[in-house]
């Protein structure tokens, strides 16, 4: 169904009746109060990375000033408006639960970032995507832990562990994490730092949507010149038989601290016919890369484009998995081995998928392999945190990627289908689910693990009216 959207400024003197007849009370709540560089739009879409599942607000709010964050939750709260906030709009969960009677909190436009003196810290608002801290950090001779997609809320993915490709120097993102600035599920601001509430900061590193809405934290930086932030990538082709060669390569490959690696089924920029297409990555320089990563690439590729890069384009071979729309209801799960057998069979099961729907072409299955050995001191093993996958190896998804409602039931059956031939060889005592890549079908054990019983309690005391519930709910 159309619905004309109406776009008004929320200032003292903005709010027209045509915002508040498509908000509500909540609206009606907090109209005098907000900044004027804020606006609602009344709208029954809104655009996020897939369509699959979104929900369909009956407003959005897009924030211009981090201090309304608290006024628009208070207001939603008292009102019972359930809400959802959203960044870079990239998760692809099947868990919201918003509709017309809903709001999105659009904190997109919070783009703040202010390094120290020493650019040891940064501090930045929650609209910061993984690019813009990039930028940012490389403009300023300084290397920050991000994630490994440019579109991506930097926020957004560290709450959840926020894996990196320099996370065997530096950690997880969530590791890096100093400080941060939240608004509760009433609508209170607090700062809280891992002594100011170590509950709620264990809590926030790993489940952070279940129990606050961070607007800004401060981070770790390691002051790095242009020159020197450099490392070795790039993509690497393979015939789709030597699969059974490469996996077990991967599997048998223990990762160094300064050593990552990702692995795609995907559309070769070849040909565009499915492809077997790797990336090594290392903080280093190509003699030491390609030594490293040795008993791979004897193997011997197609084509091989590595080279040594800056920090500022490290990311930019995930650049096309950033267009927004299109349906990707997206499948994983936690490896700690990789058998050969089951990657033929997901081998099978891609291409079949990828030739029986012209529109699927974009389908990718993607694994991103990380080293576990706790050696870099900023790594935090020690319970610290609530994400409780850190011995996990590989994290694989599987994306079919197209645009008709009518491919979903397909779509859903072979994404499960891979996952099952994952999930009988992935080497864990109990199936995993990494919070960022999960689909939503999961059980909260599998997203949650070891740390699931005392977030339960915990949420209990720092949500009870269960207002922070969209994203892998824990109430």
């Amino acid at each position: 169904m159309h619905v004309s959207r109406v776009l008004v400024s929320a200032s003292l003197f903005g709010l027209s009746l045509s915002a508040s007849s498509c908000n509500g009370k909540w609206a009606t709540l907090v109209q005098s109060t907000l900044s004027s560089s804020t606006t609602i739009q009344c709208a029954a879409a809104n655009q996020r990375w897939s369509d699959f599942a979104a929900p369909s607000p009956g407003a959005v709010v897009t924030v211009g000033n981090e201090n309304d964050v608290a006024k628009i939750i208070a207001a939603a709260s008292k009102t019972n408006t359930p809400f959802l906030v959203q960044s870079g709009g990239n998760g692809w969960a099947d868990t919201f639960n918003i509709s017309s009677t809903g709001i999105i909190i659009d904190i997109s436009q919070l783009k703040n970032i202010s390094f120290n003196k020493n650019k040891t810290q940064v501090t930045f608002q929650a609209g910061v995507t993984n690019e813009d801290m990039i930028n940012a950090a490389w403009d300023n001779n300084a290397r920050v832990s991000v994630s490994t997609c440019n579109c991506v809320s930097l926020l957004g993915a560290t709450l959840g562990g926020g894996l990196s490709r320099t996370q065997g120097t530096y950690g997880l993102n969530i590791d890096n994490l100093i400080s941060v600035n939240m608004v509760d599920a009433s609508g209170v601001k607090k700062t809280v730092t891992p002594k100011s509430d170590p509950q709620l900061w264990w809590a926030l590193t790993g489940a952070g949507a279940n129990f606050g809405v961070v607007t800004s934290a401060t981070y770790k930086s390691q002051p790095v010149p242009q020159a020197q932030n450099t490392a070795w990538t790039g993509l690497v082709f393979f015939n789709e038989s030597q699969i059974e060669e490469v996996i077990t390569a991967i599997d048998q490959l223990t990762l160094e601290p300064a050593m990552q690696m990702d692995i795609y089924f995907t559309a070769s920029p070849l040909d565009g016919k499915p492809g077997v297409i790797f990336l090594p990555f290392y903080l280093g320089s190509e003699e030491v890369g390609r030594q490293k990563f040795a008993s791979i690439l004897n193997i011997g590729s197609i084509l091989d484009t590595t080279e040594v890069i800056p920090y500022n384009t490290w990311n930019s071979a995930g650049d096309p998995f950033c267009t927004d729309g299109g349906r990707k209801p997206s499948y994983t799960i936690g490896l700690k081995k990789m058998e050969p057998t089951a990657w033929r069979n997901v081998w099978n099961a891609y291409t079949e998928f990828f030739n029986s729907y012209a529109e699927a072409n974009l389908t990718t299955i993607l694994t991103e392999c990380y080293p576990t050995a706790a050696t870099a001191k900023s790594v935090q093993s020690d319970g610290s945190t609530s994400y409780p996958f850190r011995d996990i190896k590989c994290y694989a998804i599987a994306i079919p990627w197209y645009t008709s409602p009518s491919i979903d039931a397909a779509a859903i059956a072979w994404g499960q289908q891979v996952r099952s031939y994952w999930a009988a060889s992935a080497g864990t005592s109990c199936t995993s689910s990494y919070v960022n890549f999960a689909h939503g079908d999961e059980s909260l054990a599998q997203i949650y693990g070891s740390s699931l019983g005392q977030l339960k309690q915990l949420k209990k005391k720092y949500d009870p009216y269960k207002r922070l519930n969209q994203w892998f709910p824990l109430s």
